[in-house]
């Protein structure tokens, strides 16, 4: 912006000033009143002997229409969302009290009794590595489970850490790593189940909460069980 442009800006707050208004360096924002108001105090002071450029103008109008439709579209987003998220919400409610199976990798403790994760694989696995970690990320607990051919199997932890003491009831993630016969990575797609107890929103969509305590994304529910039947 030139200097012509400039000193209409301070002559456009100096009047905004003047009626009572704070001056546009203080707003965190420009208007859309601002904004053309100051177009009309561009034209009301600009010189007749050196006209402001027409070209320059339909430009500034231009932008500024792109930022509001801009801005409209950001603020019609934003709406879609928290109106989807409260419609999936709503929708996820009917899930409390029936058994689901979900896309997970966590497993809960309680005492003697622990959940089992389901996993695939979708190739033979010369080696099939498991380890599981506390709330704080730390291994408590690995083993190899030998060979395996292409299929589906279920995972069962003794509770039970490296030293062979009961590990603290809890929640716990394990991962899983799978080696093919000439050394290379074969993917392993991991499930888990249990009953709901209820529904969360978070910043990240959508929970249902397992009795036990886990949580599962209501968008990775493979299956839900009327657990009355």
């Amino acid at each position: 912006m030139d200097r012509t442009v400039n000193g209409l800006i301070g002559a456009y707050e100096r009047e905004m000033e003047a009626s009572g208004y704070k001056a546009t360096g203080e707003q965190k924002v420009l208007g859309k009143d601002d904004f053309l108001k100051l177009l009309v105090t561009q034209l009301e002071h600009q010189d007749p002997l050196n006209p402001m450029d027409d070209k320059e103008f339909i430009a500034q109008l231009a932008q500024f229409s792109s930022l509001e439709q801009m801005n409209n579209i950001s603020e019609g987003i934003n709406k879609l969302v928290q109106s989807n998220n409260t419609s999936q919400m709503l929708g996820a409610v009917g899930f409390i009290g029936k058994e689901v199976t979900a896309k997970g990798d966590s497993l809960s403790k309680e005492d003697d009794k622990v959940s089992t994760v389901y996993y695939s694989l979708n190739d033979v696995a010369k080696n099939m590595y498991v380890n599981v970690f506390d709330q704080f990320g730390n291994i408590i607990y690995s083993t190899n489970l030998g060979a395996r051919q292409a299929g589906d199997y279920e995972f069962h932890w003794d509770g039970k850490d490296f030293t062979g003491k009961d590990a603290p009831n809890g929640v716990y993630k394990v991962t899983f790593a799978a080696e093919g016969i000439h050394g290379q990575p074969v993917l392993v797609d991991t499930q888990v189940s249990g009953k709901v107890a209820g529904v969360q929103n978070t910043t990240t969509g959508t929970v249902l909460r397992l009795e036990d305590g886990r949580v599962v994304n209501f968008n990775n529910i493979k299956e839900v069980v009327n657990s009355d039947h």
